[in-house]
């Protein structure tokens, strides 16, 4: 614009100077006046003009070049603000646009929505760092990219994927998320390491499942919640009833942060009973939560949204501070028994985390006895190796607990330092009538015998349970017929083990 006003300027000056004989007068002017320099004046003023010409013309190519840079930085800021900077993937905010504009579209699309979240990516990042990670992510990325060649693939943060497919026709979805676990399963390899990931996915249909394209992806989001629940490499199709388990799951998730910030969920303590002698030789530490209204929520219940919510380390640090300052005060001989989450084991601090608690209490760590299941070891191996062994030569004692119903269970015993094993409560509450598994306890004490390792029986409800344990040999007792979980003022009072004496 700037180009067009000079252009007028000068054609219209040009034209007044040609009819209006400037030119003429101009010349008469100077010849009159030749005592003074004024042609050279003129020269000096052309030549500054044509050069000032020049220079605007540089100016100008200088100012369209900064213009098209900032517009194009512009249009990068509006990219990163809409993408994942990792993979490249549009973001959640991109992911929003769609959904408004789905909403103000006249157009009748239907769509599947997709919600996918990678199994096992945690712990690529605890055994690997966060290169490896990182580099995950963009292969998955990559690997659903390729598969949906013209559809929206979303990354919304962490390891959570969404994938918006346009339906045409009468689709498999149900296969095409089988698809989307088969590509993600396929195998990684990273400077050598190879990385085992799974996926669960989730989908909803829109607008089938929602008149809202993004109450659909919640819709998906919960399915994928309730696939992930259930195992690994699950596919589950949207049904209105996981709606209710959703809602129910963020309650207990609200109440079980508020729990633990109050100190709401303290541990009960059932006593092991030496079959032997029928004294208490120490007492397991079980977490109780006592709502305010009076109700108990079963451990089954909020343990396991504990360990999803990332809320189990805090409630167990919590809960072990507790058991250990209240076996102060028990008599020195008896042992504190507690369980250790599965997840926890794959923490490599969290021995020194056990071990700074009982320096903080002043609880010596011989009196100390952590629960482990077979299944826990297996997840990770190799740290619960490391932490394991740490926590041993401290001198804390390690329970194998649930033994039979895991993994490799003669592999555990050779490779790990367990100083008791704890025949699980289904074996003990069907061994009297069931030859099979009379058989295995048996074989289970004479392989405590033979390495040396006591045995503990698990869920004894029936006196005749009791007198056949005894019969076998089995060392330690615990269970329902010994001694309910009860809080730590009733073992101050001496009520649980006056039970057992009596019994004794």
């Amino acid at each position: 614009m700037e180009i067009v006003a000079w252009l007028a300027v000068f054609l219209l000056l040009f034209c007044l100077s040609w009819f209006l004989q400037w030119h003429e007068g101009l010349d008469r002017f100077i010849e009159k006046h030749h005592d003074y320099p004024l042609d050279h004046a003129l020269l000096a003023l052309n030549i500054s003009g044509f050069l000032g010409l020049i220079y605007s013309g540089l100016r100008i190519r200088d100012l369209s070049r900064e213009v098209n840079r900032r517009l194009q930085a512009e249009k990068n800021v509006d990219w990163i603000a809409c993408h994942d900077t990792l993979t490249e993937l549009p973001n959640r905010r991109f992911l929003d646009s769609v959904c408004a504009q789905a909403m103000t579209d006249q157009r009748e699309e239907t769509y599947a929505v997709f919600s996918i979240d990678l199994d096992g990516f945690k712990k690529v990042n605890d055994l690997l760092g966060h290169d490896h990670g990182d580099a995950v992510l963009k292969t998955v990325a990559q690997r659903l990219s390729s598969l949906f060649p013209r559809e929206y693939v979303f990354r919304l943060g962490g390891d959570e994927f969404v994938v918006l497919a346009r339906r045409t026709g009468n689709p498999d979805l149900a296969a095409l998320a089988n698809r989307i676990v088969t590509v993600i399963g396929k195998p990684f390899t990273f400077n050598g390491v190879a990385v085992d990931l799974g996926a669960s996915v989730g989908f909803a249909l829109f607008p089938e499942n929602g008149d809202d394209l993004s109450q659909v992806i919640r819709h998906s989001d919960c399915a994928m919640y309730v696939a992930k629940k259930q195992g690994r490499n699950l596919v589950k199709p949207f049904v209105p009833s996981m709606q209710d388990e959703l809602a129910k799951r963020i309650r207990m998730e609200a109440d079980l942060r508020a729990a633990i910030k109050k100190a709401e969920i303290v541990p009960y303590y059932q006593p092991l009973v030496d079959l032997k002698t029928n004294r208490i030789i120490g007492f397991e530490a079980l977490a109780r939560w006592k709502t305010a209204s009076g109700e108990f929520i079963p451990p089954n219940d909020f343990i396991p949204v504990a360990e999803e919510a990332g809320l189990i380390v805090g409630l167990t640090d919590q809960l072990l501070r507790h058991a250990c300052t209240d076996a102060l005060s028990w008599p020195s001989e008896l042992v504190l028994s507690f369980n250790l989450s599965p997840i926890q084991l794959s923490d490599r601090l969290l021995g020194l985390r056990i071990l700074k608690i009982l320096g903080d209490v002043g609880l010596p760590a011989h009196r100390v006895e952590l629960e482990v299941t077979e299944s826990a070891i297996i997840q990770d191996a190799v740290t619960a190796r490391i932490v394991l062994d740490d926590l041993v030569n401290a001198g804390v004692g390690i329970a194998l607990d649930d033994f039979g119903t895991g993994y490799s269970s003669l592999s555990q015993l050779s490779n790990y330092r367990f100083d008791k094993i704890k025949i699980d409560r289904s074996f003990v509450s069907s061994f009297e009538t069931d030859d099979k598994q009379d058989k295995v306890i048996k074989a289970i004490i004479a392989l405590g015998v033979g390495l040396g390792v006591t045995i503990t029986a698990e869920g004894i409800e029936e006196e005749s349970q009791l007198r056949r344990l005894q019969e076998l040999g089995c060392d330690i007792g615990q269970g329902y017929l010994l001694g309910r979980p009860a809080p730590a003022e009733k073992l101050a009072t001496g009520q649980v083990g006056a039970r057992i004496l009596q019994r004794g």
